[in-house]
């Protein structure tokens, strides 16, 4: 195992590779910590017989139990309500929202009440649940499947946010989310479910085509939050990303000849700003990309904490590509993506500054 793959594992826990995509490193982290925790319990619509819409809990059920991996009703609300009791009364539970677009009904629950409950009782009860969905785009599903809502739960104080770009940090982030004692929202971007994708063009790519997969130690291990993960390094500008844009930011980098210093955020609160601010202050220019839309999206955070704590090292304004202000759409998901064009566009008015 190469030092990147490992530089998160204690050298005692470092097991041995396989090449999982991402649903397969999902299922892995569940097995891992359902087969270490007994209070560990997944739930949600599909996840047991079924094994899931998308195949992240498949096998699980029969391994462990309709007790431990159950079918709810389709009652989002209900789903996170019956998580919050578990959580209080000392179980795990890792609910399934089968889309980020379902989570809304939910809210209240997990505003009002999850990321509350250690504050509201002084530290006498928890909630340790871990709150898995995919997000953003990639299958064509349009405004009701492909929608990225992340910025809300950054929004919410006592609640952490989560969101991997490879399955080797799905794995270990989701596993540390599962033994975390706060309420966790753990995005998986299914555009790369399926594992690093060849198409991030103008053009679809095959959603359940299998593609390289990465490697994935065996067993135990986890990825602290709250660490960005350094894709590249460069001196000519930092760029920000997060979920599938680390791949595509990185493919144009590549394509572009541009030395870039990429920084994949992985979990967006708690966020690595000490990285953040090392990297600015090193190259002096900042491009931020993600999939959601522009107006009030965690770039918009980001570009004002870049500004106020690197603002004499700026060479350049700090640029955003984002998603459109309007509603997802099917057909044209590929358009609205942030893409090589736009990405290159605004590197290039970074460099020219």
């Amino acid at each position: 195992m190469s030092e990147t793959r490992t530089k998160d594992l204690p050298a005692t826990e470092q097991q041995d590779e396989r090449r999982l995509n991402m649903i397969e490193a999902i299922n892995d982290a569940l097995d891992v910590s359902m087969g270490r925790d007994d209070d560990v319990v997944v739930m949600g619509e599909d996840v047991g017989y079924f094994g899931g819409v998308f195949r992240c809990t498949a096998g699980l059920q029969e391994k462990y139990g309709k007790t431990r991996v159950f079918d709810t009703p389709i009652n989002e609300c209900g789903i996170i309500a019956v998580a919050v009791g578990m959580g209080a009364y000392g179980l795990r539970p890792v609910p399934e929202i089968q889309f980020a677009d379902y989570i809304y009904p939910g809210l209240d629950q997990l505003i009002s009440e999850a990321a509350r409950l250690r504050y509201r009782s002084a530290g006498e009860y928890v909630a340790p649940m871990t709150v898995r969905s995919p997000f953003g785009g990639g299958i064509f599903g349009g405004q009701t499947h492909s929608q990225s809502p992340e910025a809300i739960f950054t929004h919410v104080s006592g609640l952490k946010t989560v969101i991997p770009a490879t399955p080797y940090d799905a794995k270990g982030l989701l596993i540390s989310c599962i033994e975390d004692n706060d309420p966790v929202i753990f995005f998986e971007p299914k555009r790369i479910y399926n594992g690093p994708f060849s198409g991030y063009y103008d053009k679809p790519v095959q959603p359940w085509k299998k593609f390289d997969a990465s490697v994935v130690p065996e067993g135990y291990y986890k990825i602290p939050l709250g660490k960005a993960r350094q894709v590249t390094e460069g001196e000519q500008l930092t760029i920000l990303a997060y979920g599938t844009m680390v791949h595509v930011v990185e493919a144009v980098c590549r394509e572009k000849g541009v030395e870039a210093d990429i920084l994949d955020l992985r979990t967006l609160v708690p966020l690595d700003i000490e990285a953040i601010e090392a990297s600015v202050e090193r190259t002096g220019r900042c491009l931020i990309v993600h999939e959601a839309t522009r107006t009030s999206g965690f770039g918009a955070e980001l570009s004002a904490l870049v500004t106020e704590r690197c603002f004499y090292h700026l060479e350049a304004p700090v640029e955003r590509v984002t998603g459109f202000d309007t509603p997802y759409p099917h057909s044209l998901e590929w358009a609205y993506f942030p893409g090589p064009i736009r990405i290159g566009e605004a590197i290039d008015k970074i460099l020219k500054d």
